[in-house]
């Protein structure tokens, strides 16, 4: 039984990461086409010299260090608020439109905030761009900071906190002193994950993003419906690789909180 086990989790993640592995390999082809004709690192540099794909980079960059900067501050003290208000109505009820955010669809989250946008913009001389794209990030970051840390509170004794404020600390003292260092652990989790989910972001950003503010999943999306570029196996490559360590990492810090 052991054995079987063993054998169906090998092709479990043999089904999900060969195509990332066979698109890691044709990153390196010398040819355009899916035929091998040698190792070059061709369209790696090809990559790092495409101003189009350095814009769009950056873009992503500046929206996800700033959503995961935002969400992470909001969203550690929404789970703090939700920790020392254990009970009642209103937690509750702000628990479950958190996970109803997680499983949302996300064209749907995308309409809606674009329908909103939209309202929004009747009475103010705003249109969409790099703003839109940061709150929206934003938005949808700070459901999963909630879920984290909060999962980091729940392991926490609170007569550590409630000893200092005994002991004359006030309550910002104490959560500074002495409950933000025990949730760092989590709280780095909670911001890694965010922004990995930022920068990854397509749905929500494509309906909700201006001219001016076009991402590297944009660039890479529209790249891949004009046809097969060795391009495309470079930059999902580079991406794979860089979000799959800090997936890692975030993981690691999750387990060691």
């Amino acid at each position: 039984m052991k054995r079987a086990l063993s054998l169906y989790a090998a092709a479990i993640y043999l089904f999900l990461h060969l195509p990332l592995a066979v698109l890691a390999v044709f990153s390196f082809n010398s040819s355009r086409f899916t035929v091998w004709e040698g190792f070059s690192p061709r369209w790696y540099q090809a990559v790092f010299r495409d101003p189009h794909l350095a814009e769009a980079a950056l873009n992503s960059l500046i929206i996800a260090f700033t959503a995961t900067a935002a969400g992470t501050v909001i969203g550690t003290l929404c789970a703090y608020g939700l920790w020392k208000q254990k009970t009642g109505l209103l937690p509750n009820f702000i628990k479950s439109t958190l996970y109803l955010s997680l499983v949302t669809p996300e064209i749907v989250m995308g309409v809606s905030l674009l329908a909103f946008y939209q309202w929004v913009f009747r009475f103010l001389d705003v249109q969409l761009g790099m703003h839109t794209v940061v709150l929206a990030h934003v938005m949808f970051s700070i459901a999963y900071v909630v879920v984290v840390a909060l999962a980091r509170l729940r392991t926490l004794d609170p007569s550590l906190e409630e000893a200092a404020l005994d002991l004359g600390a006030t309550e910002w003292v104490a959560f500074r002193k002495v409950t933000l260092p025990q949730l760092m652990p989590g709280v780095a989790a909670a911001a890694l994950l965010a922004f990995t989910i930022s920068i990854d972001d397509y749905v929500i950003t494509s309906l909700v993003a201006g001219v001016d503010s076009e991402t590297l999943p944009m660039v890479i999306y529209a790249m891949a419906r004009r046809g097969g570029s060795p391009l495309v196996n470079a930059v999902s490559s580079l991406i794979a690789v860089i979000l799959g360590v800090m997936i890692v990492a975030s993981e690691r810090l999750r387990r060691s909180s």
